[in-house]
């Protein structure tokens, strides 16, 4: 019998290693790579493409001023966006960061206003109850491993119905509060540009955390617990305290945006930021941190959130109705999470 006569078929896993040779060396799956080892590149080519657009299509845009209503306006939805995004690369979800955000508002506000305690001590307090809502949800997910969906679905009606139930209803105004509260709503000019206090806040928020993951232990193990819980427990890794620890971390952040809040509407209400809740969400996915956990970048989050206003800015200007500005963000999150499916299918 001759050697070609019992050579036979290639094995499988031969064809296996030739089709992923080829599948890397196709453009397309070379883009995969790229943007899947760079989470926060498309979020960035996005947004320069939707600033070239929207500045195109009207002058106004690209003005100065505008510019930086849009910074300002992005500035409560980023925040929101760090302490989404550190739930969400655990593989988790919270869908009661804005209610958080809300009740945390309000007892700042209530207790300066109504009882007469220091601007400092308000703070503290409201640090104390995003601490503890963060709390709360960390461990009902971690003690009796429930899904995260479902626990800040129900938190989220329970921190509605604290807030409504404590506050009557009613809105404090930022003139009845210490200066020190409405602080994060003053701005200052960096040549042309105005600039508040609540975006710079945000922004060393966003330099802090982005320290913390890329460059510590701490960081290391929300990313290790999120691409596999089972895997970092082998590891050694203590993957309900990690997930704890990250709930209150959130818990901290939303109680600096319940003060960036304050300051940029100068006032504190129960039924503000209805849609804040989706609205980091939306951020958070369109900026390139995956939905299954340990993938994303903390910078993409901010490029997401800027991303979101600057689609409302543009189509407001362009003259269509709040309900496309909406349409328009649905359509960005389907395309968003479709990238996202298409990058995990990277061949490690």
């Amino acid at each position: 019998m001759t050697q070609q006569q019992t050579a036979g078929p290639p094995s499988a896993g031969h064809a296996d290693l030739a089709e992923e040779f080829l599948d890397r060396q196709t453009p397309l799956s070379r883009i995969r790579n790229i943007l899947h080892r760079y989470p926060a590149l498309s979020p960035a080519i996005v947004l320069l493409i939707a600033v070239v657009v929207f500045g195109l299509l009207n002058d106004r845009f690209l003005r100065v001023e505008n510019l930086s209503l849009i910074t300002q306006q992005v500035a409560v939805v980023g925040t929101l966006a760090i302490a989404q995004t550190l739930i969400i690369l655990t593989a988790g979800i919270d869908l009661s960061v804005g209610a958080v955000m809300i009740l945390s508002s309000m007892v700042i506000a209530q207790l300066a206003v109504s009882n007469g305690i220091p601007g400092p001590i308000a703070l503290l307090a409201g640090l104390a109850v995003g601490l503890g809502s963060g709390a709360l949800n960390g461990f009902l997910v971690t003690r009796f491993r429930l899904p995260p969906f479902i626990v800040t679905l129900g938190t989220l009606n329970i921190f509605i119905a604290v807030t409504l139930l404590y506050s009557g209803g009613s809105t404090v105004r930022g003139s009845a509060m210490p200066d020190m509260l409405t602080w994060l709503g003053s701005s200052f000019p960096i040549g042309p540009v105005r600039i508040s206090t609540g975006v710079v806040m945000m922004l060393l928020l966003y330099v802090a955390v982005a320290f913390i993951l890329g460059k510590t232990a701490w960081g290391r193990h929300v990313y290790a617990v999120g691409d596999d819980k089972e895997a970092a427990r082998l590891a050694g890794i203590p993957v309900n305290r990690v997930l704890m620890s990250v709930y209150l971390a959130a818990g901290a952040v939303l109680a600096v945006g319940a003060w960036i809040q304050i300051g940029r509407t100068n006032a504190a209400s129960p039924n503000a930021g209805v849609d804040l809740n989706l609205d980091s969400i939306t951020a958070v996915v369109i900026g390139g941190t995956s939905l299954f956990g340990g993938r994303g970048s903390i910078w993409g989050s901010l490029l997401g959130a800027l991303i979101v206003g600057v689609f409302r800015n543009g189509l407001s200007l362009a003259g269509l109705d709040v309900l496309y500005q909406t349409l328009a963000v649905g359509i960005l999150i389907i395309i968003a999470v479709s990238v996202d499916q298409w990058i995990r299918k990277v061949k490690s």
